[in-house]
């Protein structure tokens, strides 16, 4: 990519086109429920977006990232979930999901997070330092698509369950 996206947090007026982007983002993955945008949707009207950063360029939004906090089983506090992250499908491969991704888990380690997981591609995500790890799972995910990233000294023992705004369908 030869310009660099600006990165910064949602606005009132980006929430149409966080929706449009996701839903877009979303529309042709075959792993997908289809029902990302509901599920930022819920997440912002409960109030449990913790950081919603969208990527600009020129003056579009082109990309948005939420994170969201998860309970863990063990007891473990301060983990939060990645996702959804979606950027425009006619600029993948640009880097945006990955400067998303980056400043997503900056703000993470300014709120003092202990970690951060996710359900994704282990293949892609390894890149950023997570992985999965037999001690942390989730209800109904493929052990290898359950990904932590530790970001304090403790690693979860247990099982996370995510926000219910993730239970959306529409």
């Amino acid at each position: 990519m030869t310009r660099k996206p600006i990165i910064r947090a949602e606005q009132p007026a980006d929430i149409e086109a966080i929706w449009q982007i996701t839903e877009l983002a979303f529309q042709t993955l075959p792993i997908s429920q289809h029902t990302e945008q509901f599920i930022i949707r819920d997440l912002r009207r409960s109030g449990a977006l913790s950081i919603s950063l969208v990527a600009e360029l020129d003056g579009r939004v082109v990309g948005h990232i939420a994170f969201s906090p998860v309970t863990l089983s063990d007891g473990s506090q301060n983990w939060y979930m990645l996702g959804p992250v979606s950027v425009t499908p006619q600029l993948h491969r640009q880097g945006i999901g990955s400067a998303l991704i980056n400043a997503g888990l900056d703000g993470l380690k300014a709120l003092k997070a202990e970690g951060c997981v996710l359900v994704g591609d282990p293949g892609y995500y390894i890149r950023f330092g997570f992985r999965s790890d037999p001690r942390c799972t989730m209800d109904g995910v493929p052990q290898e698509f359950v990904q932590i990233l530790p970001l304090g000294k403790c690693v979860p023992k247990g099982s996370v369950t995510h926000h219910e705004a993730f239970n959306a369908r529409s």
